[in-house]
């Protein structure tokens, strides 16, 4: 029964996306059931989104139809499937999982939530060199540069997704994604999707750390371009700049080395200073005795 209810959604999803020509359609895959991990459900699952594809074909060219309403659909292009990556450990919909299933169905891209990966990874979105390393990993899955994100806050717990949350109110933030995106993101073709429970409030917040983001480059870009030029206005050429960078640094670690051998004496004499101490005595310096008295 519950299979049927969800072909019975499928159908309608894939009738509605004709009418509007969607350019892609996400769907999720659901529970193992009675499988494991493995070749065999990620075959599985391939078969269905095999068959989803086929209907899609069959839907849009469907020459005995008449679309007085909607003349645009005679010329529209089959929507393509899109496969998301679940947020809980029982469902299939790993990001490997997904990326194999793509790979063998024409016709399929991935989705990749971005609060999913967050959660069965235990929290592994962290940096934008974690975003490099996800992005890339897909790149050479798949060979794509197109991506379809979806991005919210996340409550989750053991690799699972409990809920989704504002941004801001979640371990999961979105300013590595931003960095990543303005300074080594340009071969990118990306499509950002708020899940958030604050739909609009948090994809204007997205928007504006990407802003942010772009700002700040062309800040960096800004102060080192005037820095070279005044640089070079002085008569210096670009390799007495970076010998120059190479001296100041050797000079910064050498200072670095004798502060941790000065501390490291302190260290040394302390104890000496605690006996001297416990011995209830004081050291007197003669010396300095004899200035005090004359």
């Amino acid at each position: 029964m519950r299979e049927v209810r969800s072909l019975t959604k499928i159908e309608s999803t894939l009738q509605a996306a004709r009418t509007i020509n969607a350019r892609h359609i996400t769907l999720h895959a659901g529970h193992y059931g009675g499988m494991s991990r493995g070749t065999a459900a990620n075959e599985q699952v391939a078969n269905v989104f095999a068959g989803i594809v086929d209907r899609v074909a069959d839907i849009w060219h469907d020459d005995e139809d008449e679309f007085p309403v909607f003349p645009w659909i005679k010329d529209g292009t089959p929507s393509k499937i899109g496969v998301e990556t679940s947020g809980r450990q029982e469902l299939w919909g790993s990001l490997e999982e997904v990326l194999e299933v793509v790979n063998h169905v024409e016709g399929t891209i991935p989705v990749l939530n971005i609060a999913h990966i967050h959660a069965r990874g235990h929290g592994r979105m962290r940096t934008s060199e974690d975003y490099g390393e996800l992005f890339d990993q897909v790149r050479e899955s798949i060979g794509t540069k197109e991506f379809y994100c979806h991005f919210s806050g996340v409550d989750h717990r053991g690799g699972n997704a409990m809920h989704y949350t504002q941004i801001k109110k979640s371990d999961l933030n979105f300013e590595p994604l931003a960095d990543f995106i303005v300074e080594d993101g340009g071969w990118l073709d990306i499509t950002l999707i708020s899940d958030s429970p604050l739909l609009e409030h948090d994809a204007m917040y997205m928007l504006q750390n990407i802003e942010k983001s772009r700002h700040r480059q062309l800040e960096r870009k800004a102060r080192e371009d005037r820095r070279r030029a005044l640089t070079l206005q002085g008569g210096s050429s670009e390799n007495a700049i970076a010998a120059r960078k190479a001296q100041q640094q050797m000079h910064l670690e050498e200072v670095a080395e004798s502060l941790e051998i000065n501390e490291t004496d302190a260290v040394e004499q302390t104890p000496a200073a605690k006996e001297s101490k416990k011995d209830g005595k004081e050291a007197i310096n003669l010396d300095d005795a004899d200035d005090d008295l004359f």
